[in-house]
């Protein structure tokens, strides 16, 4: 639930109901079917106007802070609705995108990384596997002490990979 006016009408119910914060806590574990309330520190939180204030809360909290004040959960909060910007259903294939054009020169591994959203240490163990395996990993070059990368053989091979 999401407060209104940052607070103000549970501020001023408490007020009129001469309550502070921790007899307001108290009050709830009287409401409290369980016994058990709210502690102080989040009546606090709810009820605040400063910066540690909270804007929102759990529905039982809520309930429990208009039950003891006597009033309607809705004279002092909004239900939260929320709404995803994006959809959660399972991804679908990307071929109908313009595919990304690949770099006409070799690639270090921080750019390779880059280039398959992956991390450096993945291709680190990528490419630690393949030697355990007594191959090398697929466009893998060493220019002297330094490995280059050809993007291109590094996806023909992620391929060949995925169909095994």
């Amino acid at each position: 639930m999401r407060r209104l006016d940052k607070g103000g009408p549970i501020r001023d119910a408490m007020t009129a109901a001469g309550l502070d914060i921790p007899r307001l806590a108290a009050k709830t574990k009287e409401v409290d079917p369980t016994g058990e309330g709210l502690s102080k520190a989040l009546v606090g939180f709810i009820v605040g106007g400063g910066k540690s204030a909270r804007e929102e809360c759990s529905d039982r909290a809520a309930e429990l802070i208009a039950a003891a004040l006597h009033r309607e959960v809705i004279d002092f909060f909004e239900p939260v609705v929320f709404t995803l910007k994006e959809s959660t259903s399972t991804k679908r294939s990307r071929s109908a995108e313009p595919a990304t054009p690949l770099p006409q020169q070799l690639m270090d591994q921080h750019e390779l990384a880059g280039f398959l959203r992956k991390s450096m240490s993945w291709i680190d163990k990528q490419v630690q596997l393949a030697a355990e395996a007594g191959e090398t990993w697929p466009g893998l070059i060493y220019v002297g002490r330094s490995r280059r990368f050809d993007p291109r053989a590094v996806l023909e091979g992620l391929q060949r990979q995925r169909a095994a």
